[in-house]
């Protein structure tokens, strides 16, 4: 008896079918731009606005400082799920919601992430679920209503830019490796529990880790932005620490409709000298659950 359900068994695994992943270069042609594969599974396409010209605090503010659009597929059961966040500017914001909302994309955030900047920028946040090269067409769709640029652009000749602050100095402080992206040096630092949403875990290629942005400023200074992910008990904890330390608040709020445990996304906005920035970066790490370095 032990011997025929085994042998059933075995049957039934063989003759289950494996999701297949879906044909993320396809996904990526629908979409108008190609991204790359991430840990997690996670198909990432970055959509930076290189055609807006934005600054704060006399601060030109880079595409991947604070302009990066993106969006993020990731295979769910027989189909795939998309998160991602649109920057878009207040005549695109509403012509492109119409647009998601018309092919079944769900608008979970719509919000400033920086203050004062010239032009004024913001930020919508989408999910959807679906097969995923209709998925990435109903985004093409939406995003073809915005100037975002939409294909490789060919690098100017000359030199690639640089980070021009001492990044091996912000490491040692804040206790975790960045990593350069031109002239923007980036560090993700992903929570110690999981993040689900729709029941679904949300890997740190999809928004569940915390950005923080470093950005030369000239005569010494670094800019400063990104975003905390915190449970509801560490937001007034996290909110003074980086009030104290000279660093702006600019925006508290959700990013997800249904994540599990709630997560509240807390953006900052700095322009000081690198060290006395990442101190108070550090002071505010040290109130959150991050995972082990």
């Amino acid at each position: 008896m032990r011997i025929a359900n085994f042998t059933a068994l075995v049957a039934l695994v063989i003759a289950t079918p494996t999701l297949a992943e879906p044909d993320w270069k396809a996904v990526g042609q629908a979409l108008g731009k190609e991204g790359s594969v991430m840990p997690g599974g996670v198909y990432r396409v970055g959509l930076p606005r290189t055609d807006l010209k934005v600054t704060l605090d006399g601060v030109e503010i880079k595409p991947g400082f604070a302009l990066g659009s993106w969006l993020a597929f990731k295979p769910m059961h027989d189909d795939a799920m998309v998160m991602g966040d649109l920057v878009l500017t207040g005549e695109e914001v509403n012509p492109v919601m119409k647009k998601l909302l018309d092919n079944g994309i769900e608008i979970t955030a719509l919000h400033n992430h920086l203050l004062r900047s010239e032009p004024a920028t913001m930020y919508m946040h989408v999910a959807g679920q679906g097969d995923a090269v209709k998925l990435a067409t109903a985004l093409h769709e939406s995003l073809a209503l915005t100037k975002t640029p939409l294909t490789m652009t060919t690098a100017a000749a000359g030199p690639a830019p640089t980070v021009d602050i001492d990044t091996g100095a912000i490491d040692a402080v804040l206790g975790f490796k960045g990593k350069a992206n031109g002239p923007v040096y980036q560090f993700s630092i992903p929570r110690a529990e999981p993040v689900k949403d729709h029941g679904m875990e949300v890997p740190e290629a999809m928004g569940s880790a915390i950005a923080i942005n470093f950005q030369g400023a000239g005569s010494g200074k670094a800019a400063i932005t990104g975003d905390f992910v915190l449970a509801a008990d560490e937001v007034n904890p996290v909110l003074r620490a980086l009030r104290s330390n000279g660093i702006e608040v600019t925006a508290i709020h959700n990013h997800m409709l249904d994540d599990e445990p709630r997560m509240f996304f807390m953006h900052f906005w700095g322009n000081d000298d690198p060290q006395k920035l990442a101190k108070g970066l550090r002071a505010a790490l040290d109130k959150v659950k991050v995972a082990p370095n």
